[in-house]
């Protein structure tokens, strides 16, 4: 069936309900015959009911009495008779208004009336009544219904991603195209009225062909039609007709998303609050936040800058905001490709996207509907709209990724590579969609495009490993006998350190629990989680920093006469600084503080005692950073004239924030205590810990500040101002100290 058939069966169906109602001796005036709740004009599928209300105005019902009671019944009757579907109501307009006052439902499906017999005048004022009072009362109803949507979505699930889709339901289904048509009567909020027109009807032409394969009204698609949908919309197989109705899906739910985040922040902002200029609150080089959505500010150069595209994704991810389409696109458009291998910053904001948690979810989104995953990741192809062979699966492959991801971001503290985690997590599912082995097919794959983001050769082998072996420890876990010796043997033989095996749980619990509840039961997951600790003991007990080495430099003039030197060098994407300058307990603090004043990212550092004085090395993301005005920064900050507690006091968590760790590390050197401090990448958190510890009267003797997707991960080498490795409960202290000064209050 045709739109131009379904216009012409609504007709069809509109004439004989005129007829019936003029057979039953009608008025032409105080009463109107409408069809309430559809998806529009010409929408009428095989099989489909019609719902019908019977308006009268204020009073007709009393002045007519007895004859209007049988009225309706005269109309009805002849319509059941021709075997019509039909729901029915009569109602006053009053009622109808105090009903679409009373549920936000009705309300919704009211302003779809169509006229169909009667008096075209009533239809006409119920229509713009109800539009008028949509519209005003917008602001306040639109989180219910936002709600209601949001239960529904809970409820059903995606029809992008659904093993057995829901046409009507599902999200992405015809229900949120009414829905989005709903929101867009509001004025409140625009959406790209052809996009959605073009996928609403091609899923009623969809609905069409279930109908007639499944012989009667049903919106679920039952694995047995895929094969009769290819042949009645004239594609070529089932594999072409599952991606069809789920691009469709994709495309409406990416809009029913976009729209909604834009409804959201259209009812905070009042009216008297809304802002004259639009606001622009640059967040990254070249990316400004407005309204919620991250765009491109007013010195923005895409041509110019490769990295964009990954900086701007990452900044959305990160905030939970909207990667906005036009500039998702003009990134897309402008952009020059990535260089091979993609430079340093590029990895780590892929990382930093990667590792965003349900942040990841829309900004993907955003990235696969404007063509920018073909650029940035090409090999993404083969898994998209990927249907799962098993049943278990509650989503297609390429969204059971993006999952497996996000679930890896909770997990990024229990390792010592999170960048390797996020991108294993990735990368895992590579190899689907052909003959071979998926974790065989997909270990060739994921080297090849870990080499390709710039990964050094040993992270390029431990993200092949993790991807060919991902099934490796839940397969041993849940298949042998936990008490054979050959048990561990069979894990170990393949996963050799501990650090690759961190990796390996890590991966296996978010693999699992994106596939399904059931895939990670407490049962499921106290075997894996028992293997994998006898395993470790195995292979070694405890995790142990890597020694901290440094090679000494040519001490400055500046520094040697009792000052301080700054040296600023450009590197690429940023700068490279020295300080230099007589050692002291707290000079690490200030200069941290130095940096952190002056909003400076800080990618990695390093911190070391050279004979009587401090020397640090860090590596910045800012290209014009000038020594003058750092040293001017961290005169104050040490002469007392500016102080950075306040300004730098830890920030709120944001929502799904982990929570900082502190450990100590008393294995780790025999002339230090080592302490190991993990939190959320964020300005001040060097400047916080180095503080604490100065507080404490300890210096900081060596550190290695990095930065690993979203999270900073900081290495002291930490010892009494007057002698050497502190006492348990001087380590204690200094933790606890530690974790309170950078913890949220």
């Amino acid at each position: 069936m045709t739109a131009a058939d379904r216009v012409a069966r609504t007709a069809a169906a509109d004439a004989l309900c005129a007829k019936a109602y003029d057979d039953a001796g009608g008025p032409d005036t105080g009463v109107a015959l409408v069809a309430v709740g559809g998806y529009g004009r010409g929408d009428m599928a095989p099989y489909s009911d019609l719902d019908l209300v019977l308006v009268s105005d204020e009073g007709v019902a009393e002045e007519r009495g007895e004859w209007w009671a049988e009225f309706a019944g005269q109309v009805w009757y002849p319509l059941w008779d021709t075997g019509m579907k039909l729901d029915h109501s009569v109602r006053s307009l009053p009622e109808m208004l105090t009903a679409a006052g009373a549920d936000v439902r009705v309300a919704s499906g009211l302003l779809d009336v169509r006229h169909v017999a009667g008096d075209p005048n009533l239809t006409l004022r119920l229509r713009t009544t109800i539009l008028a009072q949509w519209r005003r009362q917008a602001r306040e109803r639109l989180p219910e219904l936002h709600e209601m949507v949001r239960n529904r979505h809970r409820l059903i699930g995606e029809l992008a991603h659904l093993s057995m889709p829901d046409l009507k339901e599902a999200e992405g289904g015809l229900r949120d195209a009414t829905v989005l048509k709903s929101l867009t009567a509001t004025w409140l909020v625009d959406v790209p009225a052809a996009d959605l027109e073009r996928c609403r009807v091609h899923l009623l032409d969809v609905r069409d062909v279930l109908h007639e394969a499944a012989g009667r009204a049903t919106d679920r698609i039952a694995p047995e039609f895929w094969t009769p949908l290819a042949e009645g919309l004239d594609l070529p197989d089932e594999r072409a007709a599952q991606r069809h109705v789920r691009e469709l899906g994709r495309r409406l739910t990416h809009l029913s998303r976009l729209a909604w985040r834009r409804a959201d922040d259209a009812v905070r902002r009042t009216p008297a609050a809304r802002p004259r200029r639009p606001e622009l609150e640059r967040i990254a080089a070249g990316v400004a936040l407005s309204k919620g959505e991250v765009v491109l500010d007013k010195g923005a150069r895409p041509a110019q800058d490769p990295v964009l595209l990954l900086r701007a994704a990452a900044e959305a991810a990160t905030r939970d905001a909207v990667l906005a389409p036009p500039t998702a696109a003009r990134l897309v458009r402008e952009c020059p490709p990535l260089p091979v291998p993609w430079p340093d910053e590029a990895r780590q904001q892929m990382v930093r996207l990667l590792a965003a948690g349900r942040g990841l979810l829309g900004v993907w989104e955003t990235l696969e509907e404007t063509g920018a995953l073909a650029r940035i990741l090409p090999e993404w192809e083969r898994i998209r709209l990927l249907p799962h062979a098993s049943v278990i699966h509650r989503f297609t492959v390429d969204r059971h990724v993006v999952e497996t991801c996000v679930e890896a971001a909770a997990l990024i503290r229990d390792v010592s590579r999170p960048d390797v985690l996020v991108v294993a997590a990735l990368l895992h599912d590579i190899g689907k969609g052909g003959l071979t082995e998926h974790s065989v097919a997909g270990a060739p794959i994921a080297r090849e495009i870990a080499e390709r983001m710039g990964f050094a050769a040993d992270e390029v082998e431990l993200v092949a490993q993790l991807v060919r072996w991902h099934l490796l420890l839940a397969d041993i876990a849940t298949t042998r006998d936990p008490d054979d010796p050959a048990t561990i043997d069979a894990l170990t033989e393949h996963i050799r350190t501990p650090e690759a095996l961190a990796l390996l749980t890590a991966l296996t619990e978010a693999d699992a629990k994106a596939a399904s509840a059931k895939a990670w039961s407490s049962w499921r997951a106290g075997l894996v989680l028992d293997l994998s600790r006898r395993a470790r003991a195995a292979l070694q007990q405890g995790s142990v920093p890597p020694a901290f080495r440094v090679e000494e430099i040519e001490v400055p003039p500046a520094a040697l006469a009792g000052g301080v030197s700054i040296e600023v060098a450009p590197v690429d994407d940023g700068a490279r600084v020295t300080t230099v300058a007589p050692d002291r307990v707290g000079l690490l603090a200030d200069v941290a503080a130095m940096f952190a004043l002056r909003r400076v990212p800080v990618r990695a550092a390093r911190v070391w005692s050279q004979g009587d004085y401090g020397v640090s090395v860090w590596d910045v993301a800012d290209e014009f950073l000038d020594a003058g005005a750092l040293r001017n920064q961290l005169d104050g900050i040490a002469a007392r004239r500016v102080d950075p507690a306040q300004r730098l006091a830890p920030r709120p968590a944001a929502e799904g924030e982990l929570a900082p760790t502190v450990v100590v590390r008393p294995e780790a050197s025999d002339h230090a205590t080592v302490i190991e401090v993990r939190a959320a990448d964020r300005i001040g958190v060097v400047y916080q810990v180095s503080a604490a510890l100065a507080g404490l009267d300890m210096t900081v003797r060596s550190a290695h500040v990095s930065t690993l997707g979203p999270q900073a991960v900081d290495v002291f080498y930490v010892q009494e101002a007057s002698a050497g490795a502190l006492s348990e409960t001087r380590a204690a202290e200094a933790a606890h100290t530690v974790r309170a000064a950078i913890s949220p209050e």
